[in-house]
């Protein structure tokens, strides 16, 4: 591959990394035809973007983007990159993909690192805390909800006691006559 592909391509993934918000680098090593067009199709319906690229100009893209030079050490092999901008999407991608294997040290695909909310989880083992992760616009949303509770109960309070003393008004009111 000559120089000026390679910078190109460089340039390419540093404007894909640029564009989301998180990635995941995996292990597709292995996949069938069949199994990559399901995992292909699961990524795009999960609103993902399932790259394929070489380590050298991958880690060349990680380092001119400042990322954390720990992901590098996960860059050996065969590697696919999964990006998005929902930090758990890819986890629960991965995780209900390999569901059903048997011997979870061989499921593919299988998470060799991630770049999640401005943090770095090296290691497969990191699967199960990254799919129950929350966002955070989930963690907001959550935070709204708990500041709005208790004034809905208190104007809900409110309009319950009004409604039950304007019964009572209007039912001794029609026993008066």
């Amino acid at each position: 591959m000559k120089k000026e592909d390679k910078s190109a391509i460089i340039v390419e993934l540093q404007d894909q990394l640029g564009q989301y918000q998180h990635f995941y680098i995996t292990n597709i090593e292995g996949l069938n035809a069949e199994k990559t067009s399901a995992l292909r199709r699961a990524c795009f319906k999960s609103d993902i973007k399932l790259l394929v690229a070489k380590n050298t100009l991958l880690k060349k893209a990680l380092e001119a983007k400042g990322i954390d030079a720990s992901l590098f050490d996960s860059l050996k092999g065969n590697t696919a990159l999964m990006l998005c901008n929902t930090g758990n999407a890819p986890a629960k991608v991965i995780k209900e993909f390999t569901k059903d294997e048997k011997d979870k040290e061989l499921a593919k695909p299988q998470l060799k690192a991630a770049y999640v909310e401005e943090t770095v989880y090296v290691g497969d083992q990191n699967l199960e805390f990254l799919s129950t992760i929350k966002s955070k616009n989930e963690l907001i949303a959550e935070l709204i909800a708990l500041l709005q509770s208790p004034a809905k109960n208190v104007v809900s309070a409110l309009q319950s006691g009004g409604s039950t003393i304007h019964g009572v008004l209007k039912t001794l009111g029609e026993r008066a006559e």
